[in-house]
């Protein structure tokens, strides 16, 4: 059985080197600037979606990734193409706060993954 950590890493790993990112939060190395786009993803939830015979048998999941870019939100990475052919569906969408220490820009993106198990 895969993590849903690999599922996401794996999916976001077609848009690097281009676009790094990291789970949780994205860390330069000491006293490196960000980089104009990256992105960060993190796990919501994983709750039981389906019991038999007392034995979990589906998971549903539900990762936010966030995309932050210093040019606005107009022209993003193909998150949603990666994702979507990583098996995941999308949800909701939601801006985020400007940050004015970094210059960026953030939109979050939840996508949720039934696993079978």
């Amino acid at each position: 059985m895969t993590s849903i950590f690999v599922r996401v890493n794996t999916a976001l790993s077609a848009l690097s080197p281009a676009v790094p990112f990291a789970l949780g939060q994205y860390i330069t190395a000491s006293g490196a600037d960000l980089p104009d786009t990256f992105i960060a993803y993190t796990l919501v939830s994983g709750d039981p979606a389906q019991h038999a015979n007392n034995v979990e048998t589906l998971r549903e999941y539900l990762v936010q990734v966030s995309i932050f870019a210093r040019a606005g939100l107009v022209t993003l990475p193909a998150v949603d193409a990666a994702m979507l052919a990583a098996g995941f569906t999308k949800g909701s969408e939601r801006q985020l706060a400007y940050d004015k220490e970094t210059r960026h820009f953030g939109l979050a993106k939840d996508y949720h993954y039934l696993e079978d198990l």
